[in-house]
């Protein structure tokens, strides 16, 4: 249009304004029968969001690995402090309704005292052992939140960039699972965790049946999902 304008073709100048307004009215059509977008799915209420992630990683988690999987696996928002009011409601609610609920957000036992281990959240419905932390238990149970994660990121068509950054940050942190800063791959991750597990699986194991067993004998169901005090587990030791 420019050149023709410059040139004083007024015939061809108005051909081309005729074509740019057909082109205009066409794209408009278009744009008012596209359909509109699929409407994005509402969030999970908060312990809906907590018990999804706690259930993929199978394990008592720590709150900041529970909102980095949330947000990195299901595009899911929490913070930590909502996680410590979230546990504080939990027991609230099983004091005053024992039940009432198919599940309770939880806190995971230290296998010495059997009282709540710091910032660790676990669900309700795991066997009591699942619930119970012992010396080895950090690792194994981050070695276990890693494969669950590269399991389930395997699984997906498209895994999203916050997926993958989620699996490398772990794989750094598991000899073998990763080379320097490249992204983790599912697979090699998977292999190299569960080499790691096969070492102390089983000595974990038995520390965490051993002291369910004295769970089970020496605390209330009060006790045995939200823990002792250390004066009752002192007692009762």
């Amino acid at each position: 249009m420019r050149e023709a304008k410059a040139a004083g073709d007024q015939a061809r100048l108005k051909l081309l304004r005729a074509q740019l307004a057909e082109t205009e009215r066409a794209w408009n059509a278009a744009l008012e029968q596209a359909p509109a977008p699929p409407p994005s799915p509402p969030l999970l209420p908060l312990r809906e969001q907590v018990h999804q992630a706690l259930t993929l990683l199978g394990v008592p988690t720590p709150g900041k690995l529970i909102v980095n999987v949330n947000e990195a696996l299901f595009a899911g928002h929490l913070s930590s402090s909502q996680l410590t009011s979230l546990r504080r409601d939990e027991e609230r609610s099983f004091r005053t309704t024992p039940y009432s609920r198919p599940y309770y957000l939880c806190a995971a036992l230290t296998a010495d005292l059997l009282a709540p281990a710091r910032g660790l959240l676990a669900v309700s419905t795991w066997p009591l052992d699942a619930r119970i932390v012992g010396p080895l238990s950090s690792r194994t149970d981050f070695l276990t939140s890693a494969v669950r994660i590269a399991e389930h990121i395997a699984r997906l068509e498209r895994p999203g960039g916050s997926a993958h950054r989620l699996l490398t940050r772990m794989a750094q942190n598991i000899p073998g699972a990763v080379d320097g800063f490249d992204q983790a791959v599912p697979a090699r991750v998977i292999a190299a965790a569960e080499a790691e597990l096969a070492v102390h699986r089983e000595a974990d194991q038995a520390q965490r049946a051993a002291a369910a067993v004295r769970a089970s004998k020496q605390l209330d169901a009060v006790s045995q999902f939200f823990g002792a005090g250390l004066k009752s587990a002192a007692r009762t030791a």
